[in-house]
């Protein structure tokens, strides 16, 4: 098993795919809105997935958090709303708020669930500011650290409610950057005192399954690398400082914040000590030199992958209808 995460260029494998996937055994698959048609198409894609490996128990991700990102759309699947719904409810009912997107994540887990999906990127634990570029915005959940990890630790209890994985992300902290990572490479200069905000609801949230990490320069930590391609963020302050021991990976490395070959960043990012390589847009011509690249995954990864699918519980997929009810009698009571 190569420990990577490959995109899929539409509906269903091509036989190319079907023949370079079953070779390069990837240690899972992300879905994006091009493979994203139906129920049934999509349950068959992940169906397919699965008999490919062998595998009952395979990541198979989603980028699906509400709001502006959201892969599976309308008139198909529900539209969620963003995190900043629940940000704003918590400044005059915090309880209601916990509950409400405690509710919202666990139906959002059963709609990914039933078509046979494993793990969601969510929650953002990136503190918002005022000051910083809009890439983060409303997908944040507040701009007080733990009003962000009390809210994030909901989501997280939600999705496993629902039968889904979840993963924080973008560690350690995306909130103050100044450019989108998808664009150019942000440079983060704020102090050491004042980056630990920016950890705080991770290491508060350090039990959680699965992170994902940051394509941005922290210079009071590594001027000189990315927090991905740099082993003293990933060590030092990642798995040390903030106390993460679970399945780290990190965000598409095909975002211009990185620099190199699609291999050279791959093999860069595992070197640096991150556990899988998330490449999401089904290039051949990219996807085959990455699993050159890599070696194959670690004994302590394939622990750690293990461990975040059995994160999951078994969904009750009847609680859908009453879920969805519960948040938005709740976001009613929003000022």
């Amino acid at each position: 098993m190569k420990p990577v995460i490959f995109g899929l260029a539409g509906l269903e494998l091509t036989p190319d795919e079907r023949a370079f996937f079953r070779d390069a055994d990837p240690a899972g698959y992300i879905l994006f809105r091009r493979n994203c048609g139906d129920k049934g198409q999509l349950k068959r894609l992940t169906d397919s997935l699965r008999n490919l490996h062998g595998r009952d128990d395979l990541l198979i991700m989603i980028d699906q958090e509400g709001g502006r990102v959201a892969r599976m759309q309308p008139p198909e699947w529900p539209a969620f709303p963003a995190a900043a719904a629940f940000d704003a409810l918590y400044e005059t009912a915090p309880i209601s708020a916990i509950e409400a997107v405690r509710a919202n994540a666990e139906a959002l887990a059963l709609m990914l669930a039933e078509v046979g999906i494993t793990v969601d990127a969510l929650p953002l634990l990136d503190v918002r500011r005022p000051d910083a570029n809009d890439v983060i915005g409303d997908r944040a959940l507040g701009s007080e650290p733990m009003r962000v990890a009390a809210m994030g630790r909901a989501v997280i209890e939600g999705l496993q409610a629902g039968g889904v994985t979840g993963i924080v992300k973008h560690m350690p902290g995306h909130g103050r950057v100044l450019v989108d990572s998808h664009k150019a490479l942000p440079v983060v200069e704020a102090s050491e005192a004042e980056l630990e905000d920016d950890i705080a609801p991770f290491r508060k949230l350090n039990w959680a399954p699965i992170g994902m990490t940051a394509h941005i320069v922290y210079t009071a930590w590594d001027a000189e690398r990315p927090g991905t391609l740099s082993p003293f963020v990933i060590e030092e302050i990642i798995r040390k400082r903030i106390g993460f021991d679970g399945l780290l990976m990190t965000d598409d490395i095909d975002m211009k914040a990185l620099s190199g070959t699609p291999a050279e960043k791959a093999a860069g990012a595992v070197a640096a000590g991150v556990d899988l390589v998330l490449d999401c847009w089904a290039r051949m011509e990219e996807m085959v030199p990455i699993a050159e690249a890599l070696p194959e995954i670690g004994a302590r990864t394939k622990e750690r992958l293990d461990a975040a699918l059995a994160f999951r519980k078994a969904p009750e997929p009847a609680r859908f209808a009453a879920l969805v009810e519960k948040r938005d009698a709740l976001l009613k009571y929003t000022t």
